[in-house]
């Protein structure tokens, strides 16, 4: 079958199964789990693609809630990445319901004929996106061990094809002082609580002496529990946010100084931990991302725009040790952006309906152009005007 007709032929095999993919989205959006608790989200995963005709294994390295499966004998290895967690008292206000079903739908689009495109497919079922880090866990594990590029999309309030985020790192801070009566014997006690109010302070002026590109932010876990006992526990949470993963060193070690910098001055005594793994920045893959925004064009999605920053995504990590790409597909036209709660509704919108099978279909067009591209050793030219029918 000639290259634009397997494209045309794989277009239509995702539309076979439009059902199919809508209802996985809605039954996962109706169904929120946090992450490392995606029971259900991963089972119905995997239930479709064992389905039709894919090997499945799960759990997965290790993880309850991750699955692997994987279809065809081709050299070229192809992952579709799926992510479904869903945000804590949000439900799917990141839209990762239709992350999971357009993964699906591209394996299913590429399911009939991976081995005479010499392609191996292998989708990836990741929990722990929002926090957990779990791309990065199943990086270690061995997860993308031989795949040749990897490949997932994400609903946003903007279409970009060049996807970047920020690098971002986490640490969990706590202070033990001493209790004391803040009245009868206040000179006994080792305030926990001013510990943290210093070290706000001081990350407070030094967000003066950083480069723009670098945040830091965080919220107050515990900080005593009654005004008439000096505390002698407090509690953060903080995040560090970089331009790149090579910056992610210096910031946590000046963040990192200011919290000591709380206890010293109050004698009280300070632990960091570092509670999952950095999230690296995406790094996109210029070939991949050629025959990507080649094939959204035939698809009538919108014009791709440039845009720096702005969020954090596990995918990073794995973009910085396999060829990746992870486009963003407008749902919401800027009128709402993820985690907020009119998210989660534009998660179910007709616009969030066309994200799944466009995603679907120009991931697996790409895959397509991906190992025609490999196997001749050349570039093929995406998006043909054969596959616009």
């Amino acid at each position: 079958m000639p290259p634009t007709a397997t494209k045309q032929a794989v277009r239509d095999r995702v539309h076979a199964h439009r059902d199919e993919l809508l209802a996985l989205s809605r039954r996962i959006h109706a169904h929120p789990e946090v992450a490392f608790e995606e029971h259900r989200a991963a089972a119905w995963c995997a239930e479709l693609l064992r389905a039709h005709g894919y090997t499945v294994t799960a759990p997965a390295h290790g993880l309850a809630t991750a699955f692997t499966a994987r279809l065809g004998s081709g050299p070229v290895t192809v992952a579709l990445v799926c992510e479904y967690d869903a945000l804590p008292g949000l439900g799917h206000a990141c839209g990762h319901n239709l992350i999971a079903a357009a993964g699906i739908g591209a394996a299913l689009g590429l399911a009939p004929y991976a081995d005479q495109l010499g392609l191996t497919v292998r989708v990836i079922g990741a929990p722990a996106e929002e926090r957990g880090a779990g791309k990065a866990l199943l990086l270690d594990a061995g997860a993308f061990d031989g795949v040749d590029a990897a490949m997932m999309v994400h609903p946003c309030p903007v279409e970009i094809a060049d996807f970047r985020s920020f690098a971002l790192g986490t640490l969990s801070v706590r202070y033990t002082g001493r209790a004391a009566h803040p009245s009868l014997n206040p000179h006994e006690g080792r305030n926990a609580a001013d510990a943290l109010t210093v070290a706000q302070v001081a990350l407070g002026l030094l967000r003066q002496q950083l480069p723009p590109q670098w945040r830091v932010h965080g919220i107050t876990t515990a900080a005593g529990t009654a005004p008439n006992l000096i505390p002698d526990s407090a509690s953060a949470e903080y995040e560090i946010r970089a331009s790149a993963a090579e910056d992610l060193a210096e910031l946590r070690a000046r963040v990192e100084d200011c919290f000591r910098a709380g206890a010293l001055a109050t004698g009280c005594e300070v632990t960091l931990d570092r509670p999952e793994p950095d999230y690296l920045d995406m790094r996109g893959d210029a070939t991949l991302l050629t025959l990507w925004q080649a094939n959204a064009a035939v698809l009538g999605r919108p014009e791709p725009v440039e845009h720096g920053p702005f969020a954090c995504t596990d995918m990073g990590n794995v973009s910085h040790v396999v060829p990746s790409i992870h486009p963003v597909l407008d749902i919401t036209g800027g009128a709402c952006g993820p985690h907020e709660a009119g998210f989660a509704e534009a998660a179910l919108s007709p616009e969030a309906d066309r994200a799944v099978l466009d995603g679907a279909v120009g991931l697996a067009w790409t895959a397509v152009d991906f190992a025609a591209a490999g196997s001749t050793g050349g570039t093929v030219a995406a998006g043909s005007a054969a596959a616009k029918s």
